[in-house]
């Protein structure tokens, strides 16, 4: 083995061995901590001498061998030339094995007494025809016999050529009395071995490394280990087994037994102190580790000290990590255990932080009452409050097996439900599931029992949430009564469960609706209120920012869903996305997988109302795959249903088939996300041929809505499904009928799927009211936003003006149809038979303004002067003076010449996504 920044240390032992070589004899005591690199000197000085012809004797001295008499002696001249009658004696003391009976008592003493003179005799007498160097490492460990023996030997070397070279610690304690009384105080020379410098920790780097160590490599190996050439070594091997860069050092599991090893060779009490201060960490001390030890504060200290040296230890505090892992694994389990129950209660008492004393208790696996559980549930909800939910779990866990009470027991399982809620509803369950005749019988608390409905209504068990909700109705104070209100709110708006009846209910109304009523500034009330059809700016903005304002621990999953729902069904899916986008932002940071899950799938579906489908598609499936099929619950219809929608509108029908193979609950055909998912699979069957499946799907869905409230009819257009699917069967007068049936609908249900459904009763009416209907469902889905939707209401305008003979017209809104169509990223859904070639280059532009561009593109499409006024904000009589300057420039005598002036120069349209730079190119010079 090559030694590193040892040369100083060579060259004393190497003058010991010339005095040697010259008649006089030498006591030399290497000296140094665990790990030091004492035996790798020893043995690199041994075959130096070895090599100058000196006789060697060398051995090493065991802990394990104290109680053997001459153990070590034994194995000394067993290594050498020694003469048979001496090694006799030797054997016959050390005998143990039932070869030779070994002396004992009086008899032992005589033959101890007679082999120390013949060892020391007979080593001089080895001296006489060459030097001999005597070896002994770890000398501290040696037995008394063999202590004896090396006094005797070094009374008689002072003119003699014999060497004795000692390994041994720095320091020694209480187990070595004799040692440090008798052989430190003869004439000695001393050769300490202090850590490597950093030099010399780089001089061990660059001897590993093929390159030059990348800069700081030498301080971060020597600020871990202290100069350790040990522990430098075993980083060293395990840095370069991972491969990994040299200058990055890596501990493990070379680095681990090094640990141990270094730990192996010092006193039990200094074991004893390392393993008390790995288990204190920051809150180690020389006080502290003598409680929990029961050493004496100066024995820590001077363990600890010691500890230092080796390397392990800077203070009180372990240099790396891994070592202090290292050193507690090395506990037996019940050892361990002790010992940190022994540092929780310590640190209990001293009033440290709750959550360092919860994870001692978490090691030692048990909670002393009475303040152990206590401690383990506090430091869960502040565990929870920093987003720590595996933590906040193990406490809650523990803290659950510790507890005996059967309430607090209730208390524990909904706390614990609740963190594990975050991350895996799934695994939520097996908690609640004891506490539902609890929440029933009122012996919860309301918070307790919001969360036992939660899961109830997660997993489709909507009749027993409305009859607790029921149950529990009068039984609550103002604010308990709030929070039950708010739940049945979700009942009925999440889930689309018709109102639970009440405890003394006359069927008029809720007990609770009056608590709801009564918070009209909260959150809640204003999303009750938008629920309902009363959807103003005003309310939007202050749901909007109320969601944005607040932290997603403040927040309830299924009401900020409903809220933001709400917003983008009234026509505002732009805000609502912003709004997603901030809350999924904030659950990714918090690593909040359900949250994260949940609001994923909301925003895919705010991306389909957009008409943006590739990425309402992309989003609901990345959703479907962050929780488990059983962790979604009812709510797998949630982001299944948008899939299904936007793959179909994509036109990837076996994507959209492979989704109808996951396995979903049949409890979910009971919730509103049942009834989405019914209308997402008709309309794929209708988009693949199979009309009457799709028929019997939107039938169903009409059964299953019967008894909801009307604003939820309103909002889930399973009339507009059925008129198209009778439509597409021919039955044209049930499909008119449908869709009227929907459009006579009271509440405000958005512009969106009254649109849609204008343009599927324009496709059940005669053609003289078709472009009617079409114009008023192109005018709403402009201002919703629906892209795709306004693809397919300007290819069916397109085509009911064909019909009518307005082939420029047709040919102009084809165009604008094929446009909204590609922004989509879907094929145009309008026919070739509408598609002309368009001009190389347009043909000289005539001078408009902006608002003569505007004018004529209204008037193109078909709008009547009082349309255009309305839209653009104008008088008719402006719009009159704007069109007879259009038809001056254009060179046109009337409107039905317009469109095909606005296909030859390209005049912008008003859903154009770049109006102002083609107005630009037609307006040239003007």
């Amino acid at each position: 083995m090559h030694l590193f920044d040892r040369h100083k240390e060579l060259e004393a032992l190497s003058e010991a061995f010339a005095d040697c070589v010259g008649g006089s004899g030498q006591l030399v005591i290497i000296s140094g901590g665990p790990g030091s690199g004492k035996t790798g000197l020893l043995h690199e000085f041994a075959g130096t001498v070895a090599a100058a012809g000196a006789r060697l004797l060398i051995a090493t001295a065991s802990a394990t061998e104290r109680n053997r008499p001459l153990g070590t002696v034994g194995d000394l001249l067993l290594s050498g030339e020694v003469p048979a009658d001496v090694l006799d004696r030797i054997t016959r003391c050390r005998t143990s094995d039932g070869t030779a009976p070994a002396p004992s008592g009086p008899e032992q003493e005589k033959y101890v007494a007679h082999a120390v003179q013949d060892v020391s005799r007979a080593v001089v007498e080895l001296s006489g025809d060459r030097p001999v160097v005597i070896g002994i490492d770890d000398c501290h460990h040696m037995d008394a016999a063999s202590l004896r023996t090396v006094l005797a030997l070094l009374q008689r070397i002072r003119a003699k050529r014999v060497l004795v070279v000692c390994t041994g610690w720095e320091q020694y304690g209480p187990a070595h009395p004799f040692f440090r009384t008798e052989l430190l105080r003869r004439p000695h020379r001393r050769v300490r071995l202090a850590p490597l410098s950093e030099e010399g920790v780089g001089l061990m780097l660059a001897a590993q490394s093929e390159r030059p160590l990348p800069p700081g490599a030498r301080s971060r190996y020597h600020r871990l280990t202290a100069g350790n050439p040990m522990l430098v070594r075993a980083l060293l091997d395990d840095t370069t087994r991972f491969g990994a860069d040299i200058g990055e050092p890596v501990a493990s599991v070379a680095y681990r037994q090094a640990v141990l090893a270094c730990l192996a060779r010092t006193e039990p009490g200094h074991a004893r102190t390392a393993a008390a201060l790995a288990a204190l960490g920051d809150a180690a001390s020389a006080g502290s580790a003598a409680a929990v030890t029961g050493l004496s504060p100066d024995e820590v200290q001077q363990g600890a000290e010691l500890l230092s040296q080796t390397g392990l230890l800077d203070g009180f505090r372990f240099r790396h990590a891994v070592a202090a892992s290292a050193v507690l694994s090395s506990l037996a389990a019940n050892e361990r255990s002790r010992l940190h129950g022994d540092v929780a209660q310590l640190r209990y008492e001293v009033g440290d932080p709750l959550a360092d004393v919860a994870r001692h208790l978490l090691a030692a696996g048990r909670a002393p009452e009475p303040w152990g559980p206590a401690v383990l549930r506090r430091a869960a909800e502040q565990a929870l409050a920093a987003d720590d939910v595996e933590e906040a779990a193990s406490f809650l866990g523990l803290a659950l097996r510790e507890c005996k009470d059967q309430r607090e027991r209730h208390a524990l399982s909904a706390t614990l439900a609740r963190a594990v809620w975050r991350v895996n509803p799934a695994a939520a369950g097996p908690h609640l599931a004891p506490l539902y005749a609890a929440a029933r019988g009122g012996t919860l608390d309301t918070r307790d029992t919001a969360t036992v409905l939660r899961h109830m209504l997660w997993q489709g068990d909507t009749d027993l949430a409305a009859e607790t909700i029921g149950a529990l109705g009068g039984l609550r104070t103002r604010t308990d009564a709030r929070l039950l209100a708010e739940m049945e709110f979700v009942r009925q708006w999440f889930y689309g469960m018709p109102r639970a009846p009440q405890r003394g209910d006359t069927g008029r109304t809720s007990p609770l609706e009056p608590t709801m009523a009564d918070h009209t500034s909260s959150l809640w009330a204003s999303v009750a209120l938008m629920a309902g059809g009363t959807v103003t700016d005003e309310s939007v903005t202050h749901v909007a920012e109320a969601l944005q304002a607040h932290q997603l621990s403040d927040l309830r999953l299924e009401l900020t869903t409903i809220s933001l729902m709400v917003i983008a069904h009234a026509d505002r899916p732009a805000t609502a996305a912003e709004v997603c986008d901030s809350l999924l932002a904030d659950a990714g940071r918090r690593e909040s997988t359900t949250w994260q899950a949940v609001l994923g799938a909301v925003r895919a579906e705010i991306a389909l109302l957009q008409g943006d489908v590739e990425t309402a598609s992309e989003k609901a499936v990345e959703s479907l795959g962050l929780l488990h099929p059983q962790g979604w619950g009812v709510l797998a219809g949630l982001p299944l249903s948008t899939a299904l929608f936007a793959y179909t509108a994509r036109g990837r029908h076996e994507a959209a088939a492979d989704l109808l193979q996951h396995k979903v609950p049949d409890s979910m055909f009971q919730t509103l996300f049942g009834v989405q998912y019914l209308r997402a699979r008709g309309h794929h069957y209708l988009a693949t041929g199979r009309a009457f499946a799709a028929l019997n799907d939107f039938e169903t869905c009409g059964r299953l809505m019967q008894d909801r409230s009307p604003e939820l009819q309103a909002g889930i257009p399973w009339r507009t499904d059925l008129a198209q699917a009778n439509l597409r069967i021919g039955k044209q007068r049930a499909a008119k009928d449908w869709a009227q049936k929907q459009l006579r609908l009271r509440g405000n249900f958005g512009s969106r799927t009254r649109a849609i459904t204008l343009r599927v009763l324009a496709g059940a009416s005669q053609l003289r009211h078709r472009t009617a209907l079409l114009r008023e469902s192109v005018d709403l889905l402009q201002a919703c936003g629906d892209r795709l939707e306004l693809a397919l209401a300007y290819g069916e305008l397109s085509a009911a003006h064909y019909e009518l003979g307005e082939f420029a017209r047709a040919r102009l809104l084809a165009q604008q149809s094929a446009q909204e169509a590609a922004a989509c990223r879907i094929d145009s859904p309008v026919g070739n038979r509408l598609e002309r070639a368009e001009p190389e280059a347009p043909g000289a532009a005539p001078a408009l303004s902006d608002a003569e561009c505007r004018v004529a593109a209204l008037a193109a499409l078909g709008y009547t002067n009082r349309e255009i006024s309305s839209r653009i904000h104008v008088t008719i009589s402006t719009v009159e003076q704007h069109l007879t300057r259009v038809y001056r420039k254009l060179n046109v005598a009337s409107r039905t010449e317009l469109p095909s002036k606005v296909i030859e120069y390209r005049i912008p349209t008003p859903s154009d996504p770049a109006p102002a730079a083609r107005s630009a190119a037609v307006r040239g010079s003007a």
